[in-house]
């Protein structure tokens, strides 16, 4: 099958995300699951030592600055379903503003950061990547902050793992699923809507006054 940008548009209408074997796998499978992840995006958890971290504001933030590195930075391990041919198809998303990522930096250099598609008012989350303590962690908080913000509805994880469980997100039936897509499908979102918050200070002060 020749999968096409509008192709991976409507499988996620749908509900369905793409995977592969392999980095360098050319086939690519369609995945529903039986159980979803997803993040209630009023019940982020930020920890003390999260909370200390986003005071500290050691990272830097930014949208869409970089989403070609940050799809290689979730790659970057032995195992990987990105293979070559879903990260073409990605970055053709991204150039048709049907893609986003957002980064963390320290010092310059990109040291964390998350990319996903959206639809109506849905995130839906593909991968994440950590090269320094609490990158992955930050950058959830800050584009969890963002999207409440700028009115999404639904941050879709595809998956629970027990790190994403540790910070609220929960796991929910395809039925139940489906109908909070279709939801969020009728309803729409603009990230670009609105800047990021300036700092860390912000994403706690936002937290707090939606919590």
């Amino acid at each position: 099958m020749n999968v096409t940008p509008d192709l991976l548009i409507l499988a996620y209408r749908d509900g369905v995300f793409p995977m592969a074997e392999s980095r360098n796998d050319p086939e690519i499978f369609w995945v529903d699951p039986q159980r979803r992840g997803i993040f209630p995006l009023e019940g982020f958890h930020i920890s003390r030592s999260l909370a200390r971290q986003l005071r500290r504001d050691t990272f830097s933030v930014t949208l869409n600055q970089a989403f070609q590195e940050v799809v290689h930075g979730c790659a970057d391990r032995d195992e990987t379903w990105i293979s070559n041919e879903i990260f073409a198809l990605y970055s053709a998303l991204h150039r048709r503003g049907e893609a986003h990522s957002l980064e963390i930096w320290q010092d310059r250099e990109l040291v964390g950061g998350v990319y996903g598609v959206t639809l109506g008012s849905a995130f839906c989350g593909e991968s994440m990547f950590s090269r320094r303590t609490n990158a992955s962690k930050v950058a959830l908080a800050w584009l969890i902050c963002h999207l409440r913000t700028t009115g999404f509805m639904l941050f879709d994880t595809q998956f629970l793992t027990p790190h994403l469980a540790s910070l609220g997100a929960v796991e929910i039936s395809r039925s139940n699923y489906q109908r909070r897509l279709a939801d969020a499908l009728d309803a729409q979102a603009n990230i670009l809507s609105v800047p990021l918050p300036a700092s860390g200070q912000e994403v706690l002060q936002r937290s707090t006054q939606t919590s």
